[in-house]
This record gives structure tokens, C-alpha cells and sequence, in this order.
């Protein structure tokens, strides 16, 4: 039986070993906690989800939708964790974190080919290491430094980085219910979402309270630079008094019940869990200290009072230069038997890192039988990720969540909701025939 050292129990880590062990590859899987945590990581348990509670859109009309589809099919136990610790949160697919953690944990912990074993791993050099049929290294964008040290070293001079920040949590008794009412974007009889609105006034001053509160530094050394689609909130509002409101703060497709009108300002709050005691401050990634952060979150509508069970913060991601240090398998070219899978290769987002551990995993596992997994096409969403990861351009190389600029263009013009459901139509007949593909090579 070959086998295979993941180390990391993030997404990523964990999609990789249920492929390599259902695959009859025995894993061992390294996670250092509870020996020590990363500094956004607070709970012992493997894939814990450190940021937002939300996988974003179902459905095939949204690249991160396929994404979904083409990992359920393929046997993902992140997906599996998902659907089985889900919370309501509209259109999109949200998670009891907790709950999933313990899912992820108790499967991999049980499953009959895994080896979860707590200890830090520290190099790519690591005696533990030796004698492995292949080295996974799935850390995560904050792995420790000694290892992103170890393995900057292999890549030499690549060490890539942007800062990524996560929202606050608030207890759902300390909220006032009189201000604040359900309902998700034009469905008022939903209740997935509760929502606080805004006047004009209301809105300005907590814009200007954003821009003016003290915020944490990066360190003398670094440049700050942000993941666009993961922007902090007062990042947002320093580009302009009004980004809010046409971004996250958006007030269209909602009516206020107590008013009849529509508000000029939501903050939405997304429930964190199934009894609905904890909610998420959806869109405010903050970097703003800590003090700062109680002070102009309680100037929303019904938080005056809010308890805040984790307060936002700011952390550092570490990415390689994928096409130029990886080979096509996901591979160190400098370190062959070496891998690499998760955010530091440089897709981001929960379900993009878990995606590349398992198409990791699976490849894998293929390796071993002596033949070759048949590569995803492009216009999938899955091999339009993989594509991103070996695509050189004249642009800087930037993590990326998998969306429809990725995939082929389509071959005529249309309308913008048309042609979203032309490219998830696409993606799913090419992912159909390649499974196909894939199930005729093996029989």
C-alpha cells in the first residue's frame, strides 16, 4: 500500500486524504493543533473555518455553484460536511462551523486508511517525513514560519503575500430586535438573514467613523496589500462615502416592515449556527483594533448594545508563485514527491482550497495504480481553477476564486444573465463527459 503524508488538516488537507484513503492509500495527516494555533485559529479540530461561516451561491447560473456540483460528484467530504451541517442563509450554502468541524473530524478520525497525528511539522526536511510515497503540504496561507521559511527555501526568492481580514461575531440576545427585522434580499418572508437599516444619517456618520477609527498596522518590512474580493470594511469605505451602499450595505430588493420603505443603508446578519444564537456581520472583514471595533460596530441599528463573541482581525496569507514553481500535477519542481495544495498555491476562498486537495487527492491515487487522471477541461469549473494555477501572464500572479473569467470565453454575445447560464450549461456537459471519460478508462 503507498503512502502519503498530508501535512495540514485545513479544506484542503482533509479533501486530499478522504481521496487518497477511499482510494486504498494509506494517510498519515499532521495537524499541530492543539499544540499550538495559527493566529486566526481558535478551536482544536481539523478544518475549521476561520473567516466567514458561508460557501457562497448554489446553483450553476454562479461559478462557485459548479464548483459545488463537480465536488459533490467527485465524493468531496468537504461538501458532504456541508450539506450535513447546513444553516439557512437565502441562495447561498452556509454552515454550522462547529458542527462541521466535528463532522470532518470524527470521518477522518474513523476512516480505516487515515492516521491523524498532532504535531507540528516544521520543515520540508522533517524525519517525519522520509519514506513517504508523496509529501502533501496543505498548511494553509498561515502556515508556521518556520515552514513557509523550509519551503521558500525549495522555491527560492517567491515568497508572495496580500493580508486577509474576517468579521466579527455577535450574540443574538445582546441584539435589538425592535430595530432590526428578517428577511433575505427580495424575499421579506425569508428568515435566513436579519437585517439592520439605515437612514441617510445613520449611514454617513458610521461611513465616516470607519474611515477615521484606528486600525492595526502591517509590519515595517511589508506592503499591505488586500485580496480584492475579500476587502476590509473601512477599506471599502476609504474608496468612497458611498461604496458601502452600493456594495455589501446595499439596501435594494428590502423593505423596512416597521417603516413600509425601502432603508438607504442594511447591514446584514448571517446566522452562524442552527439555533441561531451567533451571527456574522456579513461583508465586515475588518482590520480596525479591537476597542475600535466595539465602538463604531454598536453604531449600527440594534448592535448598540451587541456582545461580541469573536471580534474581526487581520492576518497575513502566504501563496507561491504556482506557474512558475509548480508543474501541472501541483508539484515543487524544485522538490519532486513534494506537493502543494490549498490557498498557498494561490486559489482562495473555503471551497477553491478544498477543490485543489482533491483533485490532489485523486490524482494521486491515479499516480499509484501506474496510469494518469485524465486532466478536467477548461470550461469546467475545476479545471478552469487548475488552469489558473499554471497560466503565465504579463500581469503579477494573483490568488484567484474560481469564477467565469477563468473559463474559455463563450463563442457569441448575449446578455449577462443568459450568458451566465450558457457558461454553467457548458461547464456541466463538459464535466458529464469527462466523467464519462474518466468511468470508460476504468472498467
Amino acid at each position: 500500500m503507498p503512502k502519503v503524508i498530508i501535512v495540514g488538516g485545513g479544506l484542503a488537507g482533509v479533501d486530499c486524504a478522504w481521496q487518497l484513503a477511499n482510494a486504498g492509500v494509506e494517510v498519515e495527516l499532521y495537524e499541530m493543533k492543539p499544540h499550538k494555533h495559527s493566529e486566526a485559529h481558535s478551536e482544536d479540530g481539523l478544518a475549521e473555518l476561520v473567516c466567514s461561516n458561508s460557501f457562497r451561491a448554489t446553483g450553476s447560473a454562479a461559478a462557485i455553484g459548479l464548483l459545488k456540483e463537480e465536488m459533490e460528484a467527485l465524493g468531496s467530504l468537504v461538501m458532504e460536511a456541508a450539506f450535513a451541517t447546513q444553516v439557512p442563509a437565502g441562495g447561498a450554502l452556509a454552515v454550522d462551523r462547529t458542527l462541521f468541524s466535528e463532522y470532518v473530524t470524527q470521518k477522518l478520525e474513523d476512516a480505516p486508511n487515515v492516521t491523524v497525528i498532532r504535531k507540528e511539522i516544521t520543515s520540508l526536511d522533517a524525519e517525519e517525513l522520509a519514506g513517504a510515497d508523496g509529501v502533501v503540504i496543505a498548511a494553509g496561507p498561515m502556515a508556521s514560519e518556520e515552514l513557509t521559511q523550509s519551503l521558500m527555501q525549495v522555491v527560492g526568492d517567491q515568497r508572495l503575500y496580500f493580508y486577509d481580514a474576517i468579521a466579527p461575531i455577535v450574540s443574538r440576545d445582546s441584539i435589538d430586535f425592535d430595530k432590526v427585522f428578517w428577511g433575505s434580499r427580495w424575499k421579506p418572508e425569508d428568515d435566513d438573514y436579519l437585517n439592520c437599516p439605515m437612514n441617510e444619517e445613520e449611514y454617513k456618520t458610521f461611513v465616516a467613523a470607519l474611515v477615521e477609527g484606528e486600525k492595526v498596522k502591517p509590519r515595517d518590512f511589508e506592503k499591505e496589500v488586500h485580496f480584492e474580493a475579500c476587502l476590509p470594511v473601512e477599506a471599502m469605505a476609504e474608496r468612497g462615502e458611498m461604496t458601502l451602499a452600493f456594495g455589501p450595505l446595499k439596501p435594494v430588493g428590502f423593505v423596512d416592515p416597521k417603516t413600509g420603505e425601502r432603508p438607504f443603508a442594511i447591514v446584514q446578519l448571517r446566522t452562524e449556527n442552527k439555533d441561531k444564537t451567533a451571527f456574522n456581520l456579513v461583508g465586515f472583514q475588518t482590520k480596525l483594533k479591537y476597542p475600535e471595533q466595539k465602538r463604531v460596530f454598536r453604531m449600527i441599528p440594534g448592535l448598540e448594545q451587541a456582545e461580541f463573541l469573536r471580534l474581526g482581525s487581520i492576518h497575513r496569507n502566504t501563496y507561491v508563485n504556482a506557474p512558475d514553481v509548480l508543474d501541472g500535477e501541483l508539484q515543487l519542481k524544485a522538490r519532486p514527491g513534494f506537493y502543494l495544495a490549498g490557498q498557498i498555491t494561490g486559489v482562495e476562498g473555503y471551497l477553491e482550497s478544498a477543490a485543489s486537495g482533491l483533485w490532489l487527492g485523486l490524482s494521486l491515487a491515479t499516480k499509484f495504480e501506474g496510469k494518469s487522471l485524465k486532466p478536467l477541461p477548461s470550461e469546467t469549473a475545476l479545471g478552469a481553477l487548475l488552469g489558473h494555477l499554471s497560466t503565465r501572464s504579463d500581469k503579477d500572479f494573483q490568488p484567484s476564486n474560481i469564477n467565469f473569467g477563468l473559463m474559455p470565453g463563450l463563442e457569441k454575445k448575449m446578455k449577462k444573465k443568459l450568458r451566465k447560464e450558457a457558461y454553467g450549461k457548458r461547464a456541466q456537459e463538459a464535466f458529464a463527459k469527462w466523467m464519462e471519460a474518466v468511468k470508460a478508462e476504468s472498467d
